[in-house]
């Protein structure tokens, strides 16, 4: 008979995989915790929340138990024209936490089609308003997805090259990430600003929208700039008028050490884009949020001026109600003194690895650690990340570094011996491996 493997190997196409090179895929049985449970009985401890989605540990009862429960009731019904409970109860819920006037709540699948709707929702309300907008401003370096447009925000990361002839044209300004005792910051800061006032000053009439990934770009290196920087930043952005979106696709949820990145910056974004901690992990979801000015916009006698957008799965029954049980966990496990804990166990490990050689560009966001390992051949496609993979799958320890940038992001419900073992073996990773 053929195994689980072999049967893998001749159907399955993996993502962000090189089919030809990879090791052979880990089969796992089953999660629970911070713990994935193999086949062969081997647990791996999961470091990165199984690509920033799990929130409060796999395989939460609570979680479990509510989409359970809704799927006796109702599983899917076609949200034009319908609407349920648990979509209206999430909205709701969602608006009461967001940063203020967010209060219209646009619900697509995932990540990358939330941004698209914020794009297409930032074009189509200037079109609405007799202005033809067509210019849209990111970061140098985000990343905001796998869709077309989510790709043309995030062209200069380098993953889309095959697909460029597809995309449009986004203009950039410099990202001005820092560190632990970076001594440019101010003047990487200033550089940035300063791009930023010039590029206002000759496009805010046909500027539709910025996209940022506020205070962290996590595709890119989990690259991270400072909160006042980014106050100046917005303000600048919405005083000409230009409307502000941010990408909490990965931030969102407690990842920074506040519900949202955009909360712990004190900035207040026009649309924000929220997915993956979404459902505590449990279930594809996203929504993107966006002011009632915004909304209105929209409104009219004609179809011509509604938002002609939707996904068959738009607001899922089951995906709301894994979504509200997720919320209710952040009060009732206390959920922001964990991730306190975690931030604290990182700025307390990673602090003496700053005096190595090995390492570059400590830093420590909430839950978020990373830093850059020294190597001849940086970036995405580094030699030393498989090497690095390998060395800590062999010790139970789910690490997947983006190229030479190694980095934690693990599930709230982690022990604190957990997570220095996870700090161990980074340590045993410095001084074993050969780079």
């Amino acid at each position: 008979m053929d195994s689980l493997i072999d049967i893998d190997r001749r159907h399955v196409w993996h993502p962000f995989t090189q089919e030809a090179t990879a090791p052979e895929p880990i089969p796992i049985l089953s999660a629970s915790g911070a713990v994935l449970h193999g086949v062969d009985g081997k647990e791996y401890l999961d470091l990165i929340s199984s690509w920033w989605l799990t929130t409060h540990g796999h395989a939460h009862p609570v979680i479990a138990e509510a989409i359970a429960r809704q799927a006796k009731k109702l599983e899917q019904v076609i949200f034009a024209g319908f609407t349920h409970e648990p979509a209206v109860n999430l909205a709701s819920q969602l608006v009461a936490i967001l940063p203020r006037e967010l209060t219209r709540v646009f619900f697509s699948d995932n990540g990358s089609t939330a941004v698209e709707v914020a794009l297409k929702m930032a074009r189509q309300f200037y079109l609405n308003k007799g202005e033809s907008r067509e210019k849209f401003l990111a970061f140098d370096g985000g990343y905001h997805g796998d869709t077309v447009g989510a790709m043309s925000m995030g062209a200069t990361t380098g993953f889309f090259e095959p697909f460029r002839p597809m995309l449009f044209s986004v203009d950039t300004i410099p990202f001005p990430e820092t560190w632990q005792d970076d001594q440019e910051v101010e003047k990487k800061e200033r550089e940035s600003l300063e791009a930023l006032d010039r590029y206002l000053d000759e496009n805010r009439k046909d500027c539709a929208g910025v996209l940022i990934e506020p205070l962290v770009q996590g595709a890119s290196g989990m690259r991270i700039c400072r909160d006042g920087f980014l106050q100046k930043f917005a303000e600048r952005v919405q005083r000409a008028g230009v409307l502000l979106i941010c990408d909490e696709v990965m931030t969102g949820f407690g990842r920074t050490g506040a519900m949202f990145a955009s909360e712990k910056a004190k900035i207040n974004p026009d649309i924000i884009c929220l997915s993956k901690g979404l459902t505590g992990g449990f279930m594809p979801l996203s929504v993107t949020v966006c002011t009632n000015t915004i909304y209105e916009g929209f409104l009219g006698a004609s179809f011509d001026r509604a938002f002609a957008h939707g996904h068959s799965f738009t607001a899922n029954s089951l995906s709301c109600a894994a979504a509200l049980a997720s919320l209710s966990l952040f009060k009732t496990e206390n959920t922001f003194t964990k991730i306190s804990k975690i931030e604290k166990i990182h700025q307390e490990r990673i602090a003496p690895l700053s005096d190595s050689k090995k390492i570059t560009k400590p830093r420590v966001k909430g839950v978020i650690a990373a830093l850059d390992f020294v190597t001849n051949d940086p970036g995405y496609s580094s030699k030393l990340a498989p090497l690095l993979k390998e060395f800590f799958i062999k010790r139970g320890l789910l690490i997947r570094p983006l190229g030479n940038v190694l980095y934690l992001l693990p599930p709230y419900c982690i022990s604190d011996s957990d997570l220095n073992r996870a700090w161990d073996g980074i340590d045993a990773a410095l001084q074993e491996i050969d780079f």
